[in-house]
Parts: structure tokens; C-alpha cells; sequence
């Protein structure tokens, strides 16, 4: 299955996804310089990571390709809880899996309860990504 797919940089908009540093980020700003007389413009991207919450940026000529990961937003169902460890079963492969609950979401899963989570660049997580 497709995990990404690319786009020109100065394309991108505050609330797209990106990969940096293989990391998956979400844009919160964008900026792109003038060219000079002779350069050709540059764009800069500052992102915050999805997973790790670490900003990160990124500067390139405008018109140069960029990776950008495909979020897969699926459903599980919660088997049984452990401390802070859901076992969940994918609703569509019947995958076992097994997922830390975070602080947001503790509300929520609860078990044979239906929940949705995220894959990104075949990590999967429990935390609200959009």
C-alpha cells in the first residue's frame, strides 16, 4: 500500500502533512523568499512532528518535490485494557494490536468499545491527528 506520496513545496498550506528528517509533520507555516537576480526562490516549512510533537523545519527552492505521508484512518475495536496499553482488533484485517492509550483519549477507550486510529508511515497510534 501506498505510504506517501510527493508535492511541490510551495504548494503546501498551514495544515498539510510532510515528511521530515523521516519524520511525519503537520505545516504550520509557509514561506517563500523572492528570488534574487540570478537565484531562484526558496521556500521554508516549519512543521511540528505528529508522533513526537518536535517542530522541525525545512528550506528548498520552491520548486522542488517534497514527500508527503498519507494518513489511513481506521477502526478498531477495544479487546481489553492493560494500564495504559489498549489491545485493539482491526475491524477490517482482525489484526491484533497493541496501542498506548494517551492522556485525550483515556475517556474513550473503554472495552468493546469502537474507536478509529491512525496509520503513518506504518505507525500506528491512538492519538488525534486531525
Amino acid at each position: 500500500m501506498v505510504e506517501k506520496t510527493t508535492q511541490v513545496i510551495k504548494n503546501l498550506k498551514p495544515g498539510n502533512y510532510i515528511i521530515i528528517d523521516n519524520a511525519p509533520c503537520k505545516v504550520e507555516k509557509v514561506t517563500t523568499s523572492t528570488s534574487g537576480k540570478h537565484g531562484a526562490a526558496k521556500t521554508r516549512v516549519d512543521a511540528i512532528g505528529l508522533l513526537d510533537g518536535v517542530r522541525r523545519s525545512i528550506v528548498k527552492p520552491s520548486d522542488e518535490e517534497v514527500e508527503v505521508p498519507i494518513l489511513q484512518k481506521k477502526k478498531a475495536q477495544v479487546l481489553a485494557i492493560e494500564g495504559n496499553i489498549a489491545h485493539l482488533m482491526d475491524l477490517q484485517t482482525f489484526e491484533e494490536l497493541q496501542l498506548e492509550i494517551p492522556e485525550e483519549r483515556k475517556e474513550e477507550v473503554k472495552e468493546g468499545a469502537e474507536i478509529e486510529y491512525y496509520e503513518i508511515l506504518n505507525i500506528k497510534t491512538l492519538k488525534p491527528l486531525k
